[in-house]
């Protein structure tokens, strides 16, 4: 399964480029599960633990979770801590209770039981094609909003359109590269 680019003609040549360059990115990721099954596409044959259908199912969400932040701002991407719990705990592993959007991240990175490779997949062109839309309907690329407040992002940071799009096609790509190890790993097929 290839994830493609829906050809938006009303796009400007900027938008175009950034499109295609996601597009190039997304296929170079999905193409490594080729000829898999739902086994291998939820193994981990690194010790890192990571497993081809979690990359895809993680840069789904990231990539979902951006075009939501480019359409609605910073209400979309929420990092809500329980009461009680500090960002400290969170990261030293000591928080009495976990965030959910904490939980949903880590399972993204892995496929869940009863999951398959072929929902996966599908779920992606369905991201990637809403991205396109949301892209596609933009007045401008320069409009800007503020992040949302996490230790992870400068307090009063911005981001443009344009930067969120970079953003998800460098990681795409990133993850893609982890894509040929993993595929590399389990039979020895190069994707590249």
């Amino acid at each position: 399964m290839t994830v493609t680019t829906t050809s938006h003609p009303a796009v400007d040549a900027e938008r175009a480029d950034l499109l295609a360059a996601l597009a190039t990115a997304r296929t170079a990721l999905t193409s490594t599960t080729q000829g898999l099954d739902d086994e291998q596409a939820a193994g981990s044959p690194t010790v890192s633990g990571l497993c081809l259908g979690g990359l895809i199912k993680h840069v789904a969400s990231i990539e979902e979770g951006w075009m939501r932040f480019v359409a609605e701002g910073p209400s979309a991407m929420r990092y809500d801590l329980p009461e009680g719990v500090t960002w400290a705990d969170l990261a030293a592993g000591t928080a009495r209770e976990v965030p959910q959007w904490a939980i949903d991240h880590q399972d993204g990175f892995r496929m869940l039981p009863g999951e398959t490779l072929a929902a996966v997949l599908t779920r992606y062109e369905q991201v990637a094609a809403r991205s396109e839309q949301i892209i596609a309907a933009l007045p401008d690329l320069s409009a800007t909003h503020p992040l949302p407040e996490a230790p992870w992002h400068e307090p009063g940071a911005v981001r443009s359109a344009r930067r969120v799009l970079t953003h998800v096609i460098a990681e795409t790509a990133q993850h893609a590269g982890h894509a040929d190890i993993l595929r590399e790993a389990l039979d020895g097929r190069k994707s590249t």
